[in-house]
């Protein structure tokens, strides 16, 4: 009940702490939207505001009693790899572990996870700090699906593990229909990235060095990098294959250097 109280009492927050700069910021959508669009229901409410709750809101309200949702996405993360891993054993009997492995990789990868968060709109509905919201937060890709493992990890808790895999076959049906369709490869820009946001828990960026040659043969060299630190560096007939090659040396380095 405490609990309830204080996510009730956000309401009252919003409207008189944070009425200086209200006006100029995007005006969040509530919870009742989010299950709208899913078309479900929670139990407990609660569990739903706390997975909307990002870090950065109770930076700026010390005095609530409310934990940010990081803790429920470290679950969400857990629930989601679980469901997906159970769906493609059960669907592709033939395919290897490594194969299996790839695919989930590529379906659990932040990007992945933000897109389909902008699928439901999710970012209208979080709560975040003037900082956060004022520098694009409701659009960055980490809070979208750090926000998104949180929503399936409230689910698991709202419902159990037959709700949370409802939820997690919803939200990541598209990406799931192209498994099925065999649209889905996995290639070394992919593969990197699985790398990188693993170690480090970010995404590598790729930069135009230079693009030389007439417009009919064209060479381009493209830099990945990570942390400001170039990993590897590629040429190719197009921006695509340079990135490609720039992804390769860096995988190869990573492996040299362990």
């Amino acid at each position: 009940m405490a609990r309830e109280g204080a996510v009730a009492s956000v309401a009252v927050f919003l409207a008189f702490k944070l009425a200086p700069y209200m006006a100029t910021v995007t005006k969040r959508k509530g919870p009742a939207t989010l299950l709208k669009r899913l078309g479900i229901d929670f139990r407990r409410p609660a569990l739903l505001e706390q997975a909307l709750i990002h870090r950065s809101y109770l930076n700026e309200a010390p005095d609530l009693e409310l934990e940010s949702n990081e803790r429920m996405e470290f679950l969400g993360d857990a629930v989601l790899g679980l469901v997906i891993s159970d769906r493609l054993y059960r669907d592709y009997p033939g395919l290897s572990e490594g194969q299996l492995s790839q695919i989930r990789a590529l379906l659990v990868r932040w990007d992945t996870l933000a897109e389909a968060a902008e699928r439901i709109s999710l970012g209208d509905c979080l709560m975040l700090g003037r900082g956060e919201e004022m520098s694009g937060g409701r659009t960055r890709p980490s809070n979208l699906a750090g926000a998104l493992e949180a929503l399936i990890g409230a689910a698991f808790l709202d419902g159990g593990l037959t709700k949370a895999r409802r939820l997690v076959l919803q939200l990541l049906g598209p990406e799931l229909e192209q498994v099925a369709a065999g649209a889905v490869a996995v290639d070394s820009k992919s593969q990197l990235q699985q790398v990188v946001q693993a170690r480090w828990h970010e995404i590598p960026k790729y930069r135009l060095i230079s693009s030389v040659g007439p417009d009919h043969a064209k060479t381009f060299t493209v830099e990945v990098l990570v942390r400001s630190e170039v990993l590897g560096r590629g040429e190719g007939r197009n921006k695509k294959q340079a990135e490609l090659a720039a992804a390769r040396q860096a995988l190869e380095a990573l492996v040299v250097s362990g």
